[in-house]
């Protein structure tokens, strides 16, 4: 499949790299508002064209647009992109409230076109048999997830200038960027949540530079800790009455570790990877688009219905509010 990007960053030169490496997908053009960025993205990725005018790239032949624009800016991406009928995989979060995921679902049935949210740790080998073990620890007691990972831009933070990662304006803060992992890793295990409740680390601007999210489920809660402002060394785990799942990371998981109750006895069930772990997500992705697959992509969304659910309501009740908001 060809297709063209939308973003500049780090995180597109490793999904054109992933798509590459799957055989799956070819890059042909990229877009930047500016011309000399534009134009030296292209060449470091060996794209065919590159534009600075949106409409341009998406009148030529290409059969997805991959989205990694700041968060703010997504919505408008994936609905300008959906009008050429395109399919869409677009970066986490997706969307950040629940009215422009409606729309989005809307646009998509209408253009009869197929849209994705990246959420490369959910497609891994070693998170399937995350999802194929839980059975074995039983009923699930407790959980603690963490991503908690210093950014660099934070020095440029207290620095005086406000990258977008900590930008309300651009829909940024450690929820958004960080803490979106284990809340779509714990709607993917357990489902819907009853509730949820953020108590945030607050900056100076008001955005999130790190906190902590209770998700609440019938007979166990889910503690998630991610922050921008720190940096995390302690695993992920699971509880259950007969065991207990530890994880070394969360996006990637390279260890994945079942002690058993009974027997006192840990099992590694870790297996190796593609170091460049989106390469499942896009075989997926382009899975779903060549097999037609409206009941997976309605999954799908439905499970990204349910996280930016949760995320909207979290950030909301502590005024957390981006572009257009209101509470």
């Amino acid at each position: 499949m060809k297709f063209s990007t939308i973003g500049t960053s780090w995180i597109t030169k490793s999904f054109i790299a992933a798509a590459n490496q799957s055989g799956k997908a070819n890059l042909t053009s990229v877009y930047s508002r500016s011309e000399e960025t534009a134009k030296k993205f292209a060449a470091k990725n060996a794209a065919q064209k590159w534009y600075t005018n949106l409409d341009a790239m998406l009148e030529e032949d290409t059969d997805f647009v991959y989205i990694a624009s700041p968060n703010s800016m997504h919505f408008e991406h994936i609905v300008k992109c959906m009008e050429y009928k395109k399919h869409i995989f677009c970066e986490k979060p997706m969307v950040y409230t629940r009215q422009q995921l409606d729309e989005i679902k809307t646009q998509a049935k209408k253009h009869s076109v197929f849209i994705f949210e990246g959420y490369r740790h959910l497609f891994s080998p070693n998170y399937k048999m995350l999802k194929s073990t839980l059975p074995k620890v039983g009923q699930v007691r407790s959980v603690l997830l963490q991503f908690i990972q210093y950014s660099s831009r934070y020095d440029a933070y207290k620095g005086g200038s406000v990258p977008n990662v900590f930008s309300k304006e651009f829909a940024g803060g450690a929820l958004m960027d960080l803490g979106v992992y284990p809340l779509s890793m714990a709607i993917d295990l357990f489902g819907e949540p009853k509730d949820v409740a953020y108590f945030p680390v607050l900056l100076s601007n008001g955005i999130d530079g790190s906190g902590t999210l209770i998700v609440t489920y019938d007979g166990f809660h889910v503690t998630i800790m991610c922050s921008k402002i720190a940096q995390g060394t302690i695993p992920s785990e699971i509880h259950g009455e007969n065991g207990t799942l530890t994880m070394d990371h969360l996006a990637p998981i390279q260890s994945l570790q079942l002690y058993d109750l009974t027997s006192k006895e840990t099992q590694e069930l870790g297996q190796t990877q593609h170091d460049l772990d989106m390469v499942y997500e896009v075989e997926a992705f382009v899975k779903m688009i060549e097999a037609n697959d409206s009941s997976y992509h309605d999954w799908l969304l439905e499970r990204s219905r349910q996280v930016v659910d949760g995320l909207e309501k979290a950030r909301k009740e502590q005024r957390i509010l981006f572009p257009g908001d209101s509470v």
